[in-house]
C-alpha cells in the first residue's frame, strides 16, 4: 500500500487560501429602503428650506403647513423602511430582531401621520404628544443619518 505524503502546514495553508480565493462569499445586497429614507430625508430639508425662504422673502409664516408635510413625509419615511409587506408576511413565522425594529418604525410612521394630519392649521389640535412625537421623529432621522452616512457608506 502506498504511504498517504505527510502535507507541512505551509503547504495547507496554501491549499486554504487557495480555495478562498476560487470561492467568493455571498454579495452583499444593497438596501433601496435606506436610500429611500435619505430621498425622504433630502424632500423634509428641502420642505425646511422652503419653509425659511417664504418666510425670509415673501413675510409668510408657513410653520404650520411646513410641521404638517415634516411630519407626513418623516411618516411615509419610516413606513417605507418597516416594509409592511414582510412584517405582516411575518408575524406567521415569528418574531425576531430585525422583525421587532420594523414593527417599531411602522409604530413611529404611524404615528408621525396621525400627528401631522392632526397638526393641520384647519384641525388644528396641539397637544405635548405631537411635540413628542416630532422630537422622537427627529431623533431617529438624525440617528439614522448617522449610521447611514458614516457607518453604512464606509
Amino acid at each position: 500500500m502506498p504511504r498517504k505524503k505527510i502535507e507541512t502546514k505551509k503547504e495547507v495553508k496554501q491549499k486554504i487560501t487557495k480555495k478562498i480565493k476560487k470561492e467568493p462569499g455571498p454579495k452583499k445586497k444593497i438596501s433601496r429602503v435606506s436610500s429611500h429614507f435619505v430621498y425622504i430625508l433630502a424632500i423634509v430639508s428641502i420642505i425646511g428650506f422652503l419653509g425659511i425662504i417664504v418666510d425670509s422673502f415673501f413675510e409668510v409664516n408657513i410653520d404650520a403647513y411646513v410641521s404638517f408635510l415634516w411630519l407626513i413625509v418623516m411618516g411615509i419615511g419610516f413606513i417605507l423602511i418597516s416594509k409592511p409587506k414582510d412584517l405582516y408576511e411575518g408575524t406567521r413565522v415569528g418574531f425576531d430582531e430585525t422583525k421587532v425594529s420594523r414593527l417599531t418604525a411602522f409604530i413611529i410612521g404611524i404615528l408621525a401621520i396621525v400627528a401631522g394630519v392632526l397638526s393641520i392649521p384647519q384641525i388644528n389640535i396641539q397637544h405635548p404628544v405631537f411635540l413628542a412625537i416630532k422630537g422622537v421623529v427627529s431623533i431617529i432621522s438624525i440617528i439614522f443619518i448617522v449610521i447611514q452616512t458614516w457607518i453604512i457608506q464606509n
